[in-house]
């Protein structure tokens, strides 16, 4: 067995609009790093997080939640020292509880010898969401573990399926310097929905599931609508509505909320015009007094991946 793994755990995209909770993919760009080095004794250590103010107590960290899980389920008696490095800020609406946990389970699992699934994965790391944000969500850590887009067909039981990703498909993603908390974003969501509003919205998940089949990149333009949460939680982040007329207007198939927010993120056909995209979102933010971050990335086939 390895005594030390250095793993990339990507960000994410979380709802993709359409999939409120159901939907997922992984950015190939943009991540964290961490390390893990087995230890002689049972201790768990969190010796080291860079790029976040996160805490270093391992009870209190959900990195500590998720290891002392599968270390109670491998009945194993060693620990780990553990080093983070953010490369994206926590409450960015990238997925980063999500990175840290499902990079803590896919490591540990390595380190492990490989004994669990990619379904149990995913379980141990929305133990990881729980401890974050409240709730045993599955989409974001999905995708870091499975790698390109996912859909979360069924919760009980936990069903996951990989979706095709189009050769040509871009994500830019603008992140304003504000923080939104997943569970503030819950609190705004509607207790009902219309029957009106559900089968636009579940018609728009088939679509866009079929455009990534067909790689019919009109489909999944027409499909990118969210008619349920992006209403309530755009009021969340500031010039949400300028940002994705523009970056329509310059191209992009859609755009919408990045998981709970603040980030912005839209999908384009191809490099040329997702620059273009990016360059004429960038322009439009710039304006606003609000610092911020974008960059473009192509999507993640493999998700998590060991880097030595």
């Amino acid at each position: 067995m390895k005594q030390r793994i250095h793993i990339f755990a990507p960000a994410t995209v979380a709802n993709v609009s359409c999939g409120f909770d159901a939907l997922g993919l992984a950015l190939d760009s943009k991540g964290d790093e961490m390390i893990f080095t087995k230890r002689d004794d049972s201790k768990l250590i969190i010796n080291t997080i860079e790029g976040a103010d996160l805490p270093l107590d391992i009870d209190k960290n959900l990195v500590g939640t998720v290891s002392k899980a599968m270390l109670r389920a491998s009945n194993l008696n060693f620990g780990f020292d553990i080093e983070i490095y953010k490369g994206f800020k926590p409450g960015s609406g990238l997925g980063s509880s999500a990175a840290s946990a499902a990079g803590t389970a896919f490591a540990i699992n390595e380190l492990l010898g490989n004994p669990f699934t990619k379904t149990e994965l995913v379980k141990f790391a929305m133990l990881g969401e729980e401890a974050a944000c409240g709730s045993q969500i599955a989409d974001n850590v999905s995708a870091v573990i499975y790698g390109g887009f996912v859909l979360i067909r069924s919760y009980n039981p936990l069903e996951i399926v990989s979706l095709p990703v189009p050769n040509d498909l871009y994500i830019t993603a603008l992140h304003p310097q504000i923080e939104i908390k997943t569970e503030d974003a819950r609190n705004v969501l509607p207790k009902e929905i219309p029957l009106k509003k559900a089968i636009t919205q579940w018609s728009n998940v088939g679509g866009l599931i079929s455009g990534l089949y067909t790689s019919d990149y009109g489909l999944i333009s027409r499909s990118l609508q969210d008619v349920v949460v992006e209403p309530v939680r755009k009021s969340l982040i500031p010039h949400f509505d300028s940002v994705k007329k523009v970056a329509v207007q310059s191209g992009a198939l859609g755009a919408g909320i990045s998981g709970a927010g603040p980030t912005i993120f839209a999908l384009s056909k191809g490099s040329v015009i997702a620059d273009k995209v990016m360059k004429e979102m960038e322009s439009l933010y710039a304006k606003t007094g609000i610092d911020f971050n974008i960059f473009n990335s192509k999507i993640s086939p493999q998700g998590v991946k060991i880097i030595d």
